[in-house]
């Protein structure tokens, strides 16, 4: 029997949880920055200095990772001009996601592709049809779990920015260039 996944928004209350996720080599392979500088990062979000929205997803009521959202719009700006000049390539009201499961146990579980599928769920019932994820390309795990929940790669954008797969939610896909 599979078991629920549930979304929350996150709290200042789970950032000693996220430290420890982000300690974790697994986590940090993926997620460049060191944990203070992440924490920081989450903390603007927190403190509404970030409109990127944080959230924790549970598997029966167990936080077994992080998800968040992010407005293409916003990141219209450098250094992601610079890093990921992709985001001028989208439409003005996509949204961008990034995961990543908390305990190394939970990996290659069906976790991240079910959370992954609820998220998008929310985000389709909010409105937003544009939904993009960039994994490396390197992270084969990663990809496997977005395909299995819908995004494919988009041929226009493949290579145009090192490290980087850009990948759309099947629902609404980008016109082939």
């Amino acid at each position: 029997m599979k078991q629920d996944i549930t979304l929350a928004p996150m709290t200042a209350a789970d950032l000693p949880l996220l430290a420890g996720w982000m300690a974790q080599p697994h986590w940090h392979e993926w997620w460049a920055a060191d944990v203070e500088t992440e924490l920081g990062y989450l903390r603007d979000m927190l403190g509404g200095r970030d409109s990127t929205r944080p959230f924790l997803f549970s598997l029966d009521g167990r936080p077994v990772g992080y998800i968040q959202v992010w407005r293409v719009a916003d990141a219209r700006v450098e250094p992601w001009l610079t890093e990921a000049p992709w985001v001028m390539d989208l439409p003005d009201d996509a949204v961008g996601v990034d995961l990543s499961i908390g305990p190394a146990g939970s990996l290659s579980q069906d976790i991240g592709s079910r959370a992954l599928a609820a998220f998008v769920s929310m985000l389709r019932a909010e409105g937003y049809r544009t939904i993009v994820i960039d994994p490396d390309p390197a992270n084969a795990r990663a990809i496997r779990a977005y395909e299995k929940a819908g995004f494919r790669p988009i041929p226009l954008l493949r290579g145009r920015t090192p490290g980087c797969l850009l990948m759309q939610h099947h629902d609404r896909p980008l016109a082939d260039g």
